[in-house]
């Protein structure tokens, strides 16, 4: 495929295929797919802060209805926060408008199916065909965008809420927005779980959408985290599907030690299966790597979405965690990030630090010579 890529399509707002007459075609496209199927259905429709997502969602939702689907309007909410709504509310499908980590000047639309998964690639790839062999001549100016309906946020920090079998009292938390889809639902949802919430970064001006903030630039969030006597920070990127942790020291966690904090409470409250933890390669835990299956420790060495955990790494070095816990579809909010917050809760501050003090050894890792990582780490080297 040439437009959609792993999280759907993504480009320069405004140009082919994000201007206003393909965002209506694609609308027209997908809802008149989803009408066939099941007509009268909905779509969860709902974006981040760009100052170029409300006229999408507009051109979106326009198209939509021309294809016979209604809308579900979220308005600002998180990319997870659309897949969970898609089924809390046994919607057709949903559509985030999102370019993620991209600076503003980008947008990007991800679909989800009626089972809040990813839309198949083939569906994708009959969209991508009618994008890039329909003309039509819509030149008609973009609407003005559907009303949000608050009830749907509340619903979706509900539904996170309910995740969480237990109050985070003990806690204070540094989150760090961003200033994108997170600046409210993020403080939001931690306040409900019971923690002390310090946000940073909840001032989206449409232009400033991790700008030297949020996930892809942690090092404010470990700093505030450390000033504040807070017990762990943790930082978003533009949609929240993204979450980078700090200990009450200042340092920045990695994927290891999030699978860490998270095994280690499940094991205690009596929810690590026998399967254990499922981790990607990347890990450096030497107890994990040293066979694909190793028994002793009950840990199978996959690459998993939507099962437990999936630890990743740009060239070896700190990992994101994507989490999926109590079922969820998708790396969500509070989903993942108030798990690892339940996991160390039972920590008071100035704990957090000694406990991940006692992991596995580690080893580096290591890539294969022509292996894509190894290429991209060549690359990357200094001259």
């Amino acid at each position: 495929m040439k437009l959609f890529g792993t999280d759907g399509l993504r480009g320069r707002a405004g140009e082919f295929p994000l201007d206003p007459a393909s965002v209506r075609r694609l609308g027209r496209e997908l809802g008149a797919r989803l009408a066939a199927r099941a007509p009268g259905g909905r779509v969860v429709l709902g974006g981040d802060t760009r100052e170029s997502t409300p006229r999408i969602v507009a051109d979106l939702a326009a198209g939509l209805s021309q294809g016979g689907c209604g809308v579900a309007a979220a308005g600002v909410i998180t990319t997870p926060g659309v897949a969970e709504l898609v089924l809390e509310l046994d919607a057709s499908a949903g559509v985030a408008v999102s370019a993620s980590h991209n600076p503003y000047e980008d947008n990007g639309i991800k679909i989800f199916g009626p089972d809040g998964r990813k839309w198949p690639d083939d569906e994708e790839e009959l969209l991508e065909r009618a994008l890039l062999d329909g003309v039509d001549g819509d030149s008609a100016p973009t609407p003005a965008p559907p009303d949000p309906d608050p009830g749907l946020v509340a619903t979706y920090v509900s539904r996170l809420r309910a995740s969480v079998p237990e109050d985070l009292a003990s806690l204070s938390v540094v989150m760090d927005a961003g200033n994108g889809a997170a600046y409210q639902i993020g403080p939001r949802a931690l306040s409900r779980a019971g923690a002390a919430v310090k946000a940073i970064h909840v001032e989206p001006d449409g232009r400033n959408i991790n700008s030297d903030c949020g996930a892809l630039h942690p090092g404010g969030m470990a700093r505030e985290t450390r000033a504040s006597g807070a017990s762990i920070g943790v930082a978003f990127d533009g949609d929240a599907d993204r979450s980078i942790f700090a200990d009450e020291s200042g340092r920045i966690l990695d994927g290891d030690d999030i699978l860490w904090i998270v095994a280690r409470d499940w094991k205690r409250r009596g929810r690590l299966t026998p399967g254990g933890v499922v981790a990607s390669e990347w890990t450096k835990f030497s107890s994990l790597r040293s066979t694909w299956i190793t028994t002793g420790t009950s840990v199978v060495l996959l690459i998993a979405f939507g099962m437990i955990a999936s630890a990743s790494s740009s060239g070896g070095g700190t990992s994101v965690v994507d989490l999926a816990l109590s079922g969820s579809t998708l790396a969500a909010l509070a989903v993942g990030a108030l798990g690892v917050l339940l996991g160390a809760s039972e920590y008071t501050t100035g704990m957090i630090r000694s406990t991940l003090q006692a992991q596995p050894r580690r080893l580096p890792v290591l890539f294969p010579r022509g292996c894509r990582a190894y290429r991209s780490r060549r690359r990357r080297r200094p001259t």
